[in-house]
């Protein structure tokens, strides 16, 4: 996965959106995947929810198995724009990737998966440390 070009122009406009920290401990997955699923409910978010947490559950575990460091908190970001997309945005303290392909053979699947459901995977530095992991989920355009 390449770092993601930044280009010029309008950001899109988000219409909700929410984020919290979680300890890098297994039982953080099981925490945001439940937080995921309500929040997409009661936004009634129109893409596929499952699908949605399924991503979050796969970055979140991807962080924290491969950037968990003492004292620092991983970010799950979910921003649903105007057009309905979702960004599950999954932050950790680790400037890299984790052990990806051969190097991970039983590992890496994750990344995989998280292709395959939404409509685009991308990474970015943070300003001060760190990582952000963005997945763009597909959803309908909502509707007043």
């Amino acid at each position: 996965m390449a770092m993601a070009n930044r280009t010029k122009g309008p950001a899109p406009t988000v219409v909700t959106e929410w984020s919290g920290g979680y300890a890098p401990r297994g039982t953080s997955v099981r925490e945001a995947r439940a937080r995921a699923r309500l929040l997409l409910t009661v936004w009634r978010w129109s893409g596929d929810v499952e699908d949605a947490v399924l991503i979050v559950s796969e970055l979140v575990t991807n962080a924290v198995r491969h950037a968990a460091r003492p004292g620092r908190v991983l970010v799950l970001r979910l921003a649903v724009l105007e057009d309905g997309t979702l960004l599950v945005d999954v932050s950790d303290p680790v400037a890299g990737l984790g052990p990806t392909g051969a190097a991970a053979p039983e590992c890496g699947r994750g990344l995989g998966i998280v292709r395959t459901l939404s409509s685009g995977v991308e990474w970015f530095l943070r300003p001060h440390a760190g990582k952000t992991v963005r997945a763009r989920v597909p959803g309908s355009p909502l509707r007043d």
